[in-house]
């Protein structure tokens, strides 16, 4: 039989006097405890942000896997214990024995390889100018995006003035380069976000042509317009001459995807309560 406890309602206000606390306490939510197969992630009233706790929850289970083949001694306290080196480096060599990476063959290799050429290039370079509409904590992004839709919609016009993107850059641009009229130069591939290098050098549509690109691109840093000026197509290798690369690209996507497999199994047999888990997030297994 359940029982359950009703509080009144000047309970929950308090006692009515002025030194009172109990009302501010009464209104304060409990700290939901995080536990793996029982044991504590943290102590009774301490709350670590999602990102710790995930980590605190997939490091718990190596932990406990290793205890349970064991590599490591059986902790008696109901709390995580703190991990030394020594401990670490146990349970790496224990993921890196369970855990089998396969290797990708020369058939993989190649069909990658026709398939990202543009990620091979050698050479190729962009002369660009960009009007950035930074997204910051606390800015309205719709209306950031409306505004800065406004500004790329007026650039694509057949008849805007030559000076007109140097004119809005000055004016709207969150980056340093507006008063240069938003111009970046000539720039590789490195020399931008990751997001930014797929969008304007890797992908099919990327390949040729210059001018105000017709949509916007969306960074970390926020939305971009982005006006190409000059291209240099750079040079592809051969495949023989990136062959090592790519091996060393694939092998890092199947360890990758070996790791989440190994990760989602141990979550899966294991007791968690107060968080979700979904896969291999713990540095340990990066």
């Amino acid at each position: 039989m359940t029982t359950q406890t009703l509080s009144s309602p000047a309970a929950a206000q308090g006692c009515g006097s002025g030194s009172c606390q109990c009302a501010s306490a009464a209104a304060q939510p409990a700290v939901q405890e995080v536990f793996v197969n029982g044991i504590a992630l943290h102590a009774p009233g301490q709350r670590p942000d999602t990102a710790s706790l995930r980590e605190l929850a997939y490091t718990e289970l190596l932990r406990q896997q290793a205890v349970s083949q064991g590599l490591l001694t059986r902790h008696t306290g109901l709390t995580t214990p703190e991990l030394g080196q020594t401990e670490r480096e146990i349970i790496e060599a224990m993921v890196d024995q369970e855990v089998i990476t396969p290797q990708p063959t020369e058939d993989e290799g190649r069909r990658y390889y026709e398939a990202h050429k543009a990620q091979f290039l050698v050479g190729q370079a962009l002369h660009v100018r960009h009007i950035l509409f930074a997204v910051t904590p606390g800015v309205n992004v719709q209306a950031l995006t409306v505004h800065a839709e406004r500004a790329l919609l007026e650039l694509s016009h057949k008849g805007v003035a030559p000076g007109r993107f140097a004119q809005l850059a000055a004016e709207l641009s969150n980056c340093p380069s507006s008063a240069q009229g938003g111009d970046l130069g000539w720039i590789t591939p490195d020399d931008c976000a990751p997001e930014l290098a797929t969008e304007l050098f890797h992908l099919q549509h990327a390949q040729t042509g210059t001018g105000v690109h017709p949509r916007l691109f969306h960074t970390r840093f926020g939305f971009h317009i982005i006006d190409v000026l000059e291209r240099r197509s750079g040079t592809q290798p051969a495949y023989e001459e990136v062959r090592e690369r790519i091996a060393a690209l694939l092998t890092m996507q199947s360890r990758a995807r070996a790791l989440h497999q190994y990760m989602s199994l141990l979550v899966g047999e294991a007791e968690i309560e107060g968080i979700a888990l979904e896969g291999a997030d713990s540095p340990l297994v990066q």
